[in-house]
């Protein structure tokens, strides 16, 4: 199969069920699943235990492997993710976000039409705030400044290769920002699908809210030291 759907999972019971549920709808007739539960302490391993017993024909192969303890971020369970898969190309989704049913279908489409190491669609948000995510194309320039581009995008499994994954950050919540870099210091091009096809809910526990928000001086730092060419403007940071 082509792609492998990676879902990291840590202590998102509330969501988990509805995540899984919005694979069940993809148009994507045939595509496989990884699930890494990163040593949750709420029920979310044994609500995703039964729905795997439920769902699992769905898809071509399913994996669900749970971290001894927390690593204490995304990067991690992404990694054993990635690891774990054998497909050309990797889907990156955590557990309190979904997708609409064609976003598989449509990602493979135009990452095998252009060429691209990586393709991301236009994302919704919802819950505690509205609005469009990823909405500019690819840009080394605009990335510069900021990073605009979500983790959920469809990857090439070869480009993943070339930069080592994921890096630990020493506080998470820009792991796909500094992945972005990474592509373009290797000159790895990416394709925006200028469709709606994923949404990212905004919550308390949310990367968006709980961290990259009331730490962004201090994530910024780190950023901006591991890719020195960033213009990220630090002093407008409070």
């Amino acid at each position: 199969m082509s792609v492998t759907v990676c879902v990291s999972l840590y202590n998102y019971a509330d969501y988990i069920r509805e995540t899984l549920d919005s694979l069940l709808e993809q148009t994507l007739e045939a595509f496989d699943l990884a699930i890494i539960d990163d040593a949750s302490s709420d029920a979310s391993a044994e609500i995703t235990c039964d729905w795997l017993k439920k769902n699992a024909e769905r898809f071509e192969r399913i994996l669900l492997v749970r971290h001894d303890r927390n690593s204490g971020g995304p990067s991690a369970p992404r990694n054993t993710a990635i690891a774990s898969s054998d497909t050309p190309f990797i889907f990156s989704l955590d557990a309190d976000n979904t997708l609409y049913p064609r976003c598989l279908e449509r990602c493979l489409e135009v990452i095998e039409d252009t060429g691209a190491e990586m393709v991301y669609p236009l994302i919704e948000k919802f819950g505690a705030e509205t609005g469009i995510l990823g909405n500019q194309n690819w840009s080394a320039e605009i990335l510069a400044r900021g990073n605009y581009i979500d983790n959920m995008a469809l990857i090439r499994r070869t480009a993943l290769e070339a930069v080592n994954g994921y890096s630990y950050m020493w506080l998470y919540g820009w792991e796909d920002f500094d992945l972005w870099c990474k592509f373009v210091e290797q000159d790895f091009q990416g394709v925006l699908v200028p469709e709606i096809l994923a949404r990212y809910r905004v919550h308390p526990k949310s990367l968006l809210q709980a961290h990259t928000k009331s730490r962004a001086r201090s994530v910024t730092e780190e950023i901006l030291e591991r890719h020195p060419w960033l213009t990220i403007d630090l002093e407008a940071i409070t």
